[in-house]
């Protein structure tokens, strides 16, 4: 019983043990508590369809071994009598391993959110999938920032005066990675303005191509022979995008010349041969189809048309029947397509 009073650091050798059985038996209860959630969260999750149960496994799941144990030591040491110093470490030991383990929890919880908000959107808005990733991404940040600067607040330095010097550092960060930052902030323009969106078929200039990943910097564009493009985000930006994914009809303008020795019954008839044949066809709209000029070897009309969807193989295939018909239709009516001619009149001397 001596060596149960006897004094170590302050506490009695029997305070000491009581500590310790205290520290040992949360330790053991959290983590059996936890299996065993975990265990019956499992079961209750594959019978159900809702997601809260499906969160709450894996919030369990993501609860790291560190935060248990800081948990039961800071938990037996509350029966110790401990310098203030002491004390005031064990605090700050066990603070910054609770925001720790609440970044990661809140870093799993947003991934959840973000996955049903992809899944949804995905449905009913391609466009709005990387708004969402792009917003996810910032809220990470943002939550990995707050337990950076509260656990350097606990360890006593100067927040204040942190803020501060990285604000100024970051000016100078800013000028020697503007480059990299104007992409960065294209990203997010890209993703909040959704000029196009991961799916959309684009014209960049020359280049063309569907939109496979809009990252930080750049996005990636696979073009119809095969290869990828990639595009900077702020030079993407700045050139004329022409979005085809977005198109709801598409405008069709063709030219057909004919022969000038074309009698001018047929002539005048044409223009309701090609409302006729294109008018005939599904999907499609006429405008208008007029007798436009003269060139240098045929008269030559001009005729525009809608097709009512935006794909372009049902238009190529809607311009073939056309194509055919106005062919067949012609032979029909002893028209002649023109071509270049040259006519050369001799004179004798």
């Amino acid at each position: 019983m001596a060596i149960l009073e006897s004094t170590f650091y302050g506490n009695t050798v029997s305070v000491w043990a009581m500590a310790a059985a205290i520290a040992v038996s949360v330790f053991f209860a959290l983590m059996i508590g936890k299996a065993a959630l975990v265990s019956r969260l499992s079961a209750l999750a594959e019978k159900t369809t809702m997601q809260v149960d499906d969160i709450a496994v894996d919030l369990l799941r993501r609860t790291k071994f560190f935060f248990v144990l800081a948990a039961a030591l800071y938990l037996g040491m509350l029966v110790l009598t401990l310098p203030e110093k002491a004390s005031v470490v064990v605090t700050k030991a066990f603070v910054i391993a609770f925001l720790a383990q609440a970044a990661i929890w809140g870093d799993a919880l947003i991934a959840h959110l973000i996955k049903g908000l992809v899944q949804k959107k995905a449905r009913e808005d391609a466009a709005a999938v990387a708004t969402v990733s792009m917003l996810g991404f910032i809220a990470r940040v943002i939550v990995w920032s707050g337990l950076v600067l509260l656990a350097l607040d606990n360890l006593g330095f100067n927040i204040t005066a942190l803020i501060a010097g990285l604000g100024i550092g970051g000016i100078a960060v800013a000028l020697a990675a503007q480059n990299v930052l104007s992409d960065v902030f294209a990203s997010l323009s890209i993703v909040l303005d959704k000029p196009f969106a991961v799916g959309d078929f684009i014209i960049v200039d020359e280049y063309l191509g569907t939109v496979e990943r809009i990252g930080m910097k750049s996005t990636l564009v696979r073009s119809l022979s095969g290869e990828q493009l990639v595009f900077s985000n702020n030079d993407l930006l700045n050139s004329r995008i022409r979005n085809y994914k977005r198109m709801f009809e598409r405008r069709i303008v063709f030219s057909l010349g004919v022969v000038y020795q074309t009698p001018y019954e047929k002539l005048a008839a044409i223009s309701s041969m090609l409302r006729e044949i294109i008018e005939f066809q599904d999907q499609t709209r006429f405008d208008r189809g007029h007798f436009k000029s003269y060139g240098d070897f045929s008269l030559n009309f001009e005729v525009v048309y809608y097709v009512k969807v935006p794909e372009y193989n049902v238009y190529m295939d809607i311009q073939q029947a056309i194509n055919l018909a106005i062919f067949q239709r012609f032979e029909q009516e002893g028209i002649e397509f023109a071509y270049p001619t040259q006519t050369l009149y001799l004179e004798k001397g």
